[in-house]
């Protein structure tokens, strides 16, 4: 949890986790606008202040629990070419972003390495860069309702089981919770177990850091 944390780690912290939520959301609204809805951008989302994109609740759960979420990006399919198939694409955008950035800084790590330039900060905002961004892609990619892993599943399985799509839909969310809660009171986070083996393989791949 961020407010247990040293002072001098949130310095570091904290600017990477808001600008890698921001450009998560920024990524979502642009490939919307891009495949032709621009309710997005008409709202003020197709920016990186990440002003435009925090959420209240999302935000205390990120410093106390250690999981949470940005405010979604309003999407109307009705606009889009290719509906469900844009849709799926504009799930998978948010993800993707993460996963960008947390290459970019991850060559960043490996090219400094052994220069005068990597210094002790900067080799700990790359780090936590890095992991975030791994984290957010990996957690993100749940096909659990609403993360964006669910709305790519949803597109996938709709034409197939639509029962099961609109069960997901209507019981995802309260798992989700339930399962972050469970984490944090027990310790023993099940979410974590999912997603531990995805963020050491990223970070192993992109940063040769093993976690």
């Amino acid at each position: 949890m961020l407010f247990r944390m040293p002072m001098e780690a949130l310095v570091l912290l904290i600017p990477a986790l808001l600008f890698a939520l921001s450009f998560h959301e920024f990524a979502h609204a642009w490939m919307a606008h891009r495949l032709g809805d621009n309710t997005a951008a008409r709202m003020g989302r197709l920016t990186l202040n990440p002003l435009n994109h925090l959420d209240p609740m999302g935000s205390m759960m990120i410093l106390f629990v250690g999981f949470g979420w940005a405010k979604p990006v309003p999407v109307d399919s009705r606009n889009l070419y290719h509906p469900r198939t844009d849709m799926m694409k504009i799930a998978f955008a948010g993800p993707a972003s993460n996963l960008l950035l947390d290459l970019v800084s991850g060559l960043l790590i490996r090219f400094l390495d052994g220069t005068p330039f990597m210094t002790q900060t900067i080799f700990t905002l790359l780090f936590y860069f890095a992991q975030i961004n791994t984290a957010l892609a990996v957690f993100n990619m749940l096909p659990i309702p609403p993360l964006d892993g669910s709305q790519i599943f949803s597109g996938m399985m709709v034409r197939r089981n639509p029962e099961l799509v609109m069960k997901m839909q209507m019981y995802g969310p309260q798992v989700l919770f339930g399962l972050i809660l469970v984490g944090y009171f027990t310790k023993v986070s099940i979410l974590w177990m999912l997603m531990g083996p995805f963020v050491s393989f990223f970070m192993l791949l992109f940063a040769g850091i093993s976690i």
